[in-house]
């Protein structure tokens, strides 16, 4: 028994090794390369950091999310408010369903380091390497864990990190924490993913409701 408890912390140490934190690099490569495409859940919980005395504060919300590489994804937010994200390799589409008002914006001036370019725009690991410093983390909570931090200074994100879940032949993205250069952190989790699903391309095209205000900065 006494032998037992000597060979956990000695297990713990191996698990943490650059070998083995080096696998979580690989998943992410393999995870780009299978997953042309995939439809899942998710639940984002943004905690806003406490200033003047006050406590953090967070907001929780939940919706789809549907990704077709390189550069087409749609992001469909339906609590507790509904709006709509919709990239369609050109444009980057924003819809306040409440406010009636479309933000069209170009999709090549604004995806490039974002968490969205991470899991659905980046045609492969070295165009992601281009705008992101990569650095596998331990494992945790039985995910693997990569940090990306963008080369990029003048944006407003901070660091993302990736939890992959180990599967075969593909691994599952299971969750993203964001965090802004204004201390906001988001985390998002994913479930009852659907790696490459026949999507329709429909799915990519966004048509500004009739009557909606439209603005193009």
């Amino acid at each position: 028994m006494r032998s037992m408890k000597k060979l956990f912390p000695l297990l713990g140490t191996l698990l943490c090794t650059p070998l083995a934190m080096a696998g979580a690099i690989e998943s992410l490569d393999a995870f780009i390369h299978h997953a042309q495409s995939a439809r899942t859940q998710f639940t984002q919980v943004v905690t806003a950091p406490a200033r003047d005395g006050q406590t953090a504060r967070s907001k929780t919300s939940s919706g789809t999310f549907e990704f077709s590489r390189p550069g087409k994804f749609r992001f469909i937010y339906q609590k507790p408010f509904e709006q709509t994200i919709v990239a369609d390799g050109q444009t980057l589409w924003l819809f306040d369903v409440d406010l009636n008002q479309v933000t069209a914006r170009k999709q090549a001036s604004t995806l490039g380091s974002t968490p969205a370019a991470l899991i659905a725009s980046a045609p492969d690991l070295r165009a992601l390497q281009a705008d992101f410093a990569l650095q596998a983390a331990p494992d945790k909570d039985g995910l693997q864990w990569i940090e990306a931090t963008p080369k990029a200074k003048e944006g407003q994100l901070q660091s993302v990190r990736v939890g992959l879940r180990a599967r075969d032949p593909v691994p599952e993205l299971a969750a993203l924490e964001i965090l802004d250069s204004f201390g906001q952190r988001s985390v998002l989790t994913f479930s009852k993913i659907e790696i490459n699903p026949r999507l329709s391309p429909d799915t990519f095209i966004f048509r500004p409701p009739a009557g909606a205000q439209v603005i193009r900065p």
